[in-house]
């Protein structure tokens, strides 16, 4: 097991584990503002694998700007907390008034680029994430969200073929 401050534990099993937490570990270390969202800088993001109460599904939203299914989550805007956020906003995107943590270890961590805009620069999201699952409430689509769905895992990729969002299945198998 490995830990970083405001991310938590971790225990890589792959190559790319192994790749993206030491370079996740390694900008924590060297940039002060790695929890802000600072649009100058990358970033530490939080994201939830929300799964189905029986964890034969896993809740994705249709991302309104990105016009993606993607898992939930959000910038950590100052909170160093990298689990807080992703549970925070999985409750905020996603209705649910009850979800719990499967393990408070860190799932996956995926760093990707977000391209440039008119607001912001190209920057990376080193994007921490974490596995839960629902207990109650009915889902509600927020404002960041076209639309939410409860994808069975084996059919993930008629969603998606994003890597980053098929990761959660193939972990989930490999046990």
């Amino acid at each position: 097991m490995q830990f970083i401050d405001g991310i938590g534990q971790f225990a890589p099993k792959t190559e790319r584990d192994r790749s993206e937490w030491a370079k996740l570990s390694a900008f924590v270390a060297q940039e002060p503002k790695a929890f802000d969202r600072d649009p100058k800088t990358s970033h530490v993001t939080g994201s939830a694998f929300v799964l189905s109460a029986d964890r034969n599904s896993v809740l994705l939203t249709h991302h309104a700007k990105l016009d993606r299914w993607l898992q939930l989550g959000g910038h950590c805007d100052g909170i160093a907390d990298a689990r807080f956020v992703a549970q925070k906003e999985a409750y905020e995107e996603s209705g649910l008034s009850r979800i719990s943590l499967v393990s408070p270890d860190v799932f996956d961590v995926d760093i990707h680029h977000i391209p440039e805009t008119p607001k912001e620069c190209a920057h990376l999201h080193y994007d921490v994430r974490f596995l839960f699952q629902a207990e109650a409430g009915a889902l509600a689509v927020s404002e960041e969200s076209h639309a939410l769905a409860w994808v069975p895992l084996d059919a993930l990729e008629h969603y998606t073929d994003a890597r980053s969002v098929l990761v959660v299945r193939d972990k989930i198998r490999q046990g």
